[in-house]
C-alpha cells in the first residue's frame, strides 16, 4: 500500500486485540528507486520528542518511552487504526535519541 508521509504521523496504533498502543510520531526511510520506503515508525512520546528534536533527557530530566516498529510489524490503512502484525512484546521500546 502507498500512502503519503501525513498520513501516517498521528494515525493510531493499536495491537493485534484492539487496544491502543500510541500514535505514529515519526518515521525512518531510505530511498528506494525514485521513491522512499519507510523502514521504522517511531510511536508515542519518545517518537514525537525526536521528531521535534528535542533532548528530553536533558530538557525535561526524564526519558519519555515510545515503541520503535518495523515495517513488517505493521499493517496501513487509508482510514482507521493502523494494527501491529506482532505481539506488543516483540517490539523494541525506545526512548529518544
Amino acid at each position: 500500500m502507498e500512502l503519503r508521509a501525513d498520513q501516517l504521523l498521528g494515525r493510531v496504533v493499536v495491537a493485534q486485540n484492539g487496544r491502543r498502543i500510541g500514535r505514529v510520531e515519526e518515521f525512518h526511510a531510505h530511498k528506494h528507486g525514485d521513491g522512499w520506503m519507510i523502514s521504522e515508525y517511531a510511536l508515542g512520546a519518545a517518537g514525537l520528542l525526536e521528531r521535534l528534536g528535542v533532548a528530553a533527557r536533558s530538557i525535561l530530566g526524564v526519558a519519555p518511552r515510545g515503541y520503535l516498529v518495523y515495517w513488517n510489524q505493521l499493517t496501513l490503512a487509508e482510514e482507521g487504526p493502523l494494527r501491529l502484525t506482532c505481539r506488543v512484546s516483540d517490539l523494541r521500546r525506545r526512548s529518544p535519541r
